[in-house]
């Protein structure tokens, strides 16, 4: 491979690359505001300067392809004293708005700042200001006087969301971004633009102001939100999620996630619809009750029906753990075949860029769990069409709101004797049901997820609940601050009563008088890598930050981006 010298360091670089991808590939960041690995270059930040042996000029790193032997120098006085000029040349205009701005702990600009910068300012003149609340779309405001004029956002709508929405206006120290006329920023990926600005001059109009980000901690995880699966950072502060950001992975978003996963798939974590413990349901209302009542109420109405009259439903939303276990509770504890679980499908949700048209993280590791019936079980219609006619009289389900999808089902399901669900919200089944066990939610347990395209990725818990102590399951390290430390401030706030599916179907077995002996996820697990073909030889370690991608599935990603 051919190699180039980089202020006393030969590295290796592939045909084509240029001077800044080169280097950031070895471990080496050379300071840029306008250019990002995923966007075509734009060259107008200047603050990748560079010297390069035997040029006339400095060039910059950011569009300049990488040569055989190339000496270039980061660290001459020509390059440092160019990019201190920069620097001072973007500070002039910009307004100290520091102890303020969401960006704040996190800003290119302020990093450079202390790195490039001289500690003051020589101009003294009055600064030119700008609109500084312009809200550009439903979730994102823009400041005029903060914007650097980098063409981030621009590229990004352009190339990205293929939808043009953002242009520079006017010129020189006046120029600022804005919408074409009659449009706004709204397309389905819009929030964006927030995080690949290197600024504060787009802001997050959801999470504006909420917190700083040295107060918060965060967990990487999975988007719930559709069988993308797309890698995420979930921020809390005192054990409530405050903001999602987007989390780097080639083989499944690259550096984006759409405006519906950041904004829809954790507010109901905060809500004041928890499920908080168990209930069951007293003369027409749930009322509150411990687990231990909970779980021998359930059990001695199941004892009451044969196994051909229960039926259980796994779910798409719950982990590939959950539904394991669903699978094994239904034919070994139940001994039923009645077993399947609902597809959620939507194609005009679906996308050609991120957004898939299965609105669930996990029908695919459903379905690789075993949440199918047996041969002579009934499915997801022929469990419907049993209720309705009154062949199946107790049924459970798991975290899955059918009733909310297909409303005309509340009329079969009031034909059950039976019907006990786990659930995180309040919701329409959870209206007739007659047990309701508090189900923990993505951001509350271990688990994994299986995407469209068969790549198995592991969740975190990012919030305490009554259940989870983040130290014994191992994440003590999992929330950490951008600097590396530990900032856990989960034993603050709120904690529901709430447990992971898996672990409620547990605790209803030994009610059962069976025993299902799993305490952790990692044992669930470790029993699916022994059983299920495809995931063998996996493990939490091993999955890692960026999964794995199932052998046995064949299905390809459609990632372009």
């Amino acid at each position: 491979m051919s190699k180039f010298n980089i202020d006393g360091k030969d590295i290796e670089f592939k045909p084509g690359q240029t001077i800044i991808e080169a280097a950031r590939d070895n471990g080496i960041e050379i300071p840029h505001f306008c250019w990002h690995p995923k966007l075509s270059v734009s060259g107008n930040c200047r603050m990748c300067l560079v010297e390069v042996e035997k040029m006339p000029k400095l060039v910059i790193a950011c569009s300049t392809v990488a040569a055989e032997g190339m000496v270039v120098r980061m660290d001459s006085d020509k390059a440092i004293s160019a990019r201190n000029a920069v620097m001072e040349f973007f500070l002039i205009n910009h307004p100290l708005d520091c102890p303020i701005c969401d960006e704040a702990g996190e800003c290119k600009l302020q990093d450079y700042a202390y790195q490039h910068g001289t500690g003051e300012s020589r101009f003294v003149e009055e600064k030119v200001h700008k609109d500084k609340r312009v809200e550009l779309g439903p979730n994102v405001m823009f400041d005029g006087e903060r914007c650097i004029s980098c063409s981030r956002c621009i590229r990004f709508c352009d190339e990205i969301a293929k939808d043009p929405e953002l242009t520079f206006v006017k010129r020189g120290d006046r120029v600022t971004i804005t919408t074409y006329p009659g449009e706004q920023l709204d397309n389905p990926y819009s929030m964006n633009v927030v995080d690949i600005c290197p600024v504060g001059a787009l802001t997050n109009r959801d999470f504006r102001f909420k917190a700083r980000v040295w107060d918060m901690a965060y967990t990487n995880t999975i988007c719930n939100g559709c069988a993308r699966g797309c890698n995420i950072e979930v921020w809390t502060r005192n054990n409530e999620v405050l903001r999602l950001v987007p989390r780097y992975n080639e083989q499944v978003n690259s550096y984006w996630m759409c405006d519906h996963g950041r904004l829809n798939t954790f507010k109901f974590i905060n809500a004041g619809d928890r499920v908080d413990g168990p209930h069951i349901r007293v003369d027409g209302s749930l009322i509150k009750v411990g687990w231990d009542e909970a779980y021998a109420k359930a059990a001695s109405q199941l004892k009451s029906f044969s196994k051909d009259e229960i039926a259980i439903l796994g779910s798409a939303y719950a982990t590939v753990e959950d539904n394991f276990i669903a699978a094994r509770f239904a034919k070994s504890v139940i001994g039923t075949g009645n077993l399947d679980f609902a597809r959620h499908i939507n194609p005009a949700f679906g996308d050609d860029i991120l957004k898939n048209e299965d609105v669930t993280p996990n029908s695919k590791g459903a379905e690789l769990a075993g949440v199918l019936p047996s041969k002579s079980g009934l499915d997801y219609n022929g469990i419907i069409k049993a209720i309705r006619e009154g062949k199946i009289k107790a049924l459970i389900i798991l975290e899955d709101d059918i009733l909310n999808d297909s409303p005309e089902f509340e009329s079969i399901f009031s034909k059950l004797d039976l019907l006990i669900i786990s659930a995180s919200n309040f919701n329409k089944t959870s209206a007739v049901a007659d047990i309701v066990f508090p189900a923990a939610t993505y951001a509350e347990k271990n688990g994994t997820f299986v995407n469209f395209a068969g790549r198995v990725q592991r969740i975190r818990p990012a919030v305490a609940t009554l259940d989870v102590d983040r130290a014994l399951e191992g994440m003590s390290m999992s929330r950490l601050d951008k600097f590396g430390t530990k900032y856990d401030r989960w034993a603050q706030g709120k904690h529901f009563d709430a447990r992971s599916s898996w672990k409620i179907l547990v605790g209803l077995a030994s009610a059962l008088g069976q025993k299902l002996k799993y305490n952790m996820a990692e044992e669930v697990f470790y029993d699916i890598s022994n059983s299920i073909e495809g995931f063998k030889g996996l493990d939490y370690d091993v999955l890692g930050e960026a999964g794995a991608q199932l052998k046995s599935v064949n299905s390809k990603s459609t990632v372009k981006i």
